[in-house]
């Protein structure tokens, strides 16, 4: 089983022999493909071969590339990650809107829980409780935007009344990274599956390629905001960066077991494509915090 979150920050060159990644650089080291999850090539600099891109896709490893200033900004997706992607596209395209509509209200609802939560741990009660009695009030399609509501209360009650999602600063910054690494994961277990991460069940943005992806990843936010509240930044560097490398590493419980952030991604979205194409959202699995 795959777990390495594997992170280049020097200029090399990767290549690929006899099953490993081999990183060319100040020194030479060989990393198994079959124990890498994530690649994230953190700098411009760094060369890979064909053979190397070849043997990633195959073993279906997420590569993440980043812009000279370390953010994430782009993957690489393979265009056919299941034997039987044709059948399951042509499903995804015809799944029925009235299911989409209910999924997609359990996973608002729970993201919303999940908030609560943590705003009871830090004793912040009666925001904690607000939130509480949004979740009942999620209609279908959240149409009266209660995801919406809790997200103001929540953010203000975590990092100040001042505070916006759309600022340019340090702890956005820190959220925006995060975030950008748990919808990495989501993608490649949706490409994994044989699914279009194009086509949401929610999001329907036409420039938006990760449109599944961000609907699946929305109560997985909350483990990136833990983080984002403990670490504080007030600059988002290089080192701030690299603490939330291991978020993917991180353990949580899900249908009564202890897994990683990334086994959990995977059981979590096998689940709803269960409970989409058997019309049961009984059968999503979420997880808990330990």
């Amino acid at each position: 089983m795959s777990w390495r979150t594997v992170v280049i920050t020097n200029q090399a060159k990767l290549d690929y022999k006899m099953g490993y990644m081999v990183v060319r650089s100040l020194e030479t080291k060989r990393v198994l493909l079959d124990e890498i999850a994530i690649v994230i090539i953190e700098n411009p600099a760094v060369s890979i071969t064909g053979c190397l891109i070849e043997a990633l896709i195959i073993k279906k490893i997420k590569v993440i590339f980043c812009d000279s200033q370390r953010n994430p900004t782009a993957e690489l997706i393979a265009h056919h990650g299941s034997h039987d992607s044709s059948s399951k596209i042509r499903t995804q395209a015809n799944w029925k809107q009235d299911i989409k509509d209910i999924i997609w209200r359990e996973i608002i609802s729970e993201k919303i829980r999940l908030q609560a939560e943590f705003l009871s741990e830090l004793s912040c009660e009666k925001e904690s409780q607000l939130l509480r009695s949004y979740i009942s009030q999620v209609e279908l399609l959240d149409s009266t935007n209660r995801e919406g509501h809790a997200a103001k209360v929540y953010f203000n009650a975590l990092f100040g009344m001042g505070f916006t999602r759309s600022a340019d600063n340090s702890i956005n910054a820190a959220l925006n990274y995060g975030y950008s690494l748990i919808l990495s994961a989501f993608n490649r277990e949706i490409t994994a599956n044989g699914y279009l991460t194009q086509i949401g069940i929610f999001h329907c943005n036409m420039f938006n390629h990760f449109n599944f992806g961000s609907d699946l990843m929305e109560p997985f936010r909350i483990i990136v905001d833990r983080i984002v509240y403990e670490m504080g930044p007030t600059n988002f560097d290089k080192e701030e960066k690299h603490l939330l490398w291991n978020i993917l590493e991180l353990y949580v419980q899900i249908d009564g077991k202890r897994q990683t952030v990334l086994n959990t991604i995977k059981i979590y979205t096998r689940s709803v494509l269960d409970a989409i194409n058997d019309e049961d959202e009984s059968l999503i699995k979420f997880y808990k915090l330990i």
